[in-house]
């Protein structure tokens, strides 16, 4: 990929990274044991608290039945009452079906095989599969392979807008591209900068926000 050079946007990027890491400390996203644990990790937290899907990986760890064969197996609705408490319970029920699948598709079930796949290819067939998306894709290529990509969400996109970085109407690949060509390629750095980027938007940058007290406000 092609980095910027001279970029407007390196100097407030990088001063808008050491101002969080400076004040909220290393995040060391994402929690999990395993690989697969931190996919199913990142499908299960759409639209919900990490600490919902925390009682879900347990309560699945505690049946042994997060494998990636045995939840393959299962019947849907017995899925989808293991995973109630994480909200939209049989949509992400079958969007983890629909993920366990492909994983056994193409790499025999094996997250060691999905990671000889390239990154280019292997994000452009989770974007196949039905009920991944970009963020989604990205979460699972970065925290649970180790991938150089950097995962967009609301959050970012809201910091990154009102501090003048990015428009109204600006696309996740548009915001992706923009941040990958103007920091370095680092895994750890895409992974606590994301993490950054949560921890700012719930606490300050809310749609309410709290410019007061927020540790960017000097930036503005």
């Amino acid at each position: 990929m092609t980095r910027s050079r001279n970029s407007p946007h390196q100097q407030i990027l990088s001063d808008i990274y050491k101002r969080l890491f400076g004040y909220f400390g290393p995040q060391e996203w994402w929690p999990g044991d395993s690989p697969f644990e931190i996919a199913v990790g990142t499908i299960l937290t759409q639209n919900t608290s990490w600490r919902n899907v925390e009682k879900v990986i347990q309560n699945l760890k505690h049946e042994k039945y997060l494998s990636a064969k045995k939840l393959h197996e299962m019947p849907h609705n017995k899925l989808a009452s293991f995973i109630k408490s994480v909200g939209y319970f049989n949509v992400k029920a079958k969007r983890l079906k629909n993920f366990l699948s492909f994983l056994s598709n193409h790499y025999q079930g094996s997250m060691k095989r999905m990671a000889t796949a390239g990154t280019v290819l292997l994000r452009e067939n989770l974007l196949d599969v039905n009920g991944i998306g970009p963020e989604t894709a990205d979460s699972i290529l970065l925290y649970a392979l180790e991938r150089p990509v950097f995962v967009i969400d609301a959050y970012t996109k809201r910091v990154l807008r009102r501090h003048g970085i990015v428009s109204d109407d600006v696309t996740y690949h548009e915001m992706q591209e923009l941040l990958q060509n103007n920091l370095p390629e680092d895994v750890q750095l895409f992974n606590e900068y994301h993490a950054l980027f949560v921890m700012v938007g719930k606490h300050y940058c809310k749609p309410k926000p709290r410019c007061d007290s927020c540790p960017l406000e000097p930036l503005l």
